[in-house]
């Protein structure tokens, strides 16, 4: 049985935020629903891009809410409640201020960080902080007055390719990853650095 169950990256929707630093979630959602061969299509109840996969000989749901990043925890209490998802079920795929670009970090459970879409997810699943989390390394801008602004903006071409590598990466293990053998896929992608 799949460990983790939903699968979501966290973005904000709408061409003027494609391939910045705050959607490193979703387009990591992106790029597994074309390793899926598998279609995210606009789904209404779920406030988001949805498919049903099968990774790793498991089933399980992909979701981009398209709340934005604020509200992403309106479009997860939708689909946990439609599929009776619990929350540690379910594994957040975010944009990570705390460590480097190219580098990516795995963990269970925990705070929100001061990350918006996660304080929201955590509020609208009861509090419940039990969730997986793939932390996307997009690095901080130095100082907490600038962070709003950085997030939201395109990361120069050698740091986006640097978060595209860490994408990529952590792809490789996702069938660990949905199956909860966590430890393999730690032990890798802890010491990655693209």
């Amino acid at each position: 049985m799949a460990v983790f169950k939903l699968l979501v990256g966290l973005g904000n929707p709408g061409s003027e935020y494609e391939n910045t630093r705050h959607n490193a979630g979703a387009q990591w959602i992106e790029a597994l629903a074309r390793q899926s061969q598998c279609s995210l299509r606009s789904e209404k109840k779920f406030f988001g891009e949805f498919a049903k996969a099968y990774i790793g000989g498991e089933e399980c749901y992909l979701l981009i809410p398209t709340t934005y990043m604020n509200l992403s925890g309106k479009s997860v209490q939708a689909v946990c409640q439609f599929y009776k998802i619990l929350p540690e079920q379910v594994l957040v795929i975010h944009d990570e201020l705390d460590i480097p670009p190219g580098t990516v970090k795995l963990k269970k459970g925990g705070g929100h960080g001061g990350h918006n879409g996660l304080k929201d997810i955590i509020s609208k699943l009861g509090n419940n902080r039990d969730f997986g989390r793939l932390r996307i390394g997009i690095g901080h801008p130095g100082h907490a007055s600038q962070v709003a602004s950085y997030v939201l903006k395109k990361a120069p071409t050698e740091e986006y390719d640097q978060i595209e590598k860490t994408i990529d990466e952590s792809l490789r293990y996702c069938d660990d990853i949905v199956r909860g053998e966590l430890s393999n896929a730690m032990n890798h992608l802890h010491s990655f650095k693209a």
